[in-house]
């Protein structure tokens, strides 16, 4: 007769509920609305990446733009150099906070065509991060 041991079974895991805090991008530059776009994208140039946190002269998070945007706006037909980056925010004044779950965080940013999103504390000032989704 051969002794079998038995070893117990992993108990099956819960899904883990992964926060923002987990996964988001480190913030990297902020810059404050009244920049221009020309300006903003010298930026982004020197800073090599492709997106800024936007912050207002009072430090408060605004919202996040990216190249493409700020491209897309230099390039259109009324563009002028007067204009500001609070001026083409729109609807980027969204944002999340880092310990709100991945689950909750994508399903907001795919219901408003977000490709990304800052992750600011609980005051909203300081932008900690930015969720960006992974196509």
């Amino acid at each position: 007769m051969t002794l079998v041991q038995m070893q117990p079974r992993p108990a099956i895991a819960s899904p883990v509920r992964r926060t923002v805090a987990e996964v988001m991008d480190a913030a990297g530059p902020q810059v404050c609305d009244d920049m221009s776009v020309e300006v903003a994208l010298s930026v982004m140039a020197a800073a090599r990446t492709g997106r800024l946190l936007v912050c207002d002269q009072d430090g408060q998070c605004t919202g996040l733009v990216t190249q493409i945007e700020l491209t897309a706006v230099r390039d259109s037909s009324a563009y002028t150099d007067r204009v500001r980056l609070r001026d083409i925010l729109g609807d980027h004044r969204s944002f999340t906070s880092p310990v709100t779950t991945m689950a909750e965080a994508e399903h907001a940013m795919r219901s408003r065509w977000l490709g990304a999103l800052p992750v600011v504390d609980g005051q909203g000032s300081s932008g900690l991060g930015v969720l960006a989704l992974s196509l």
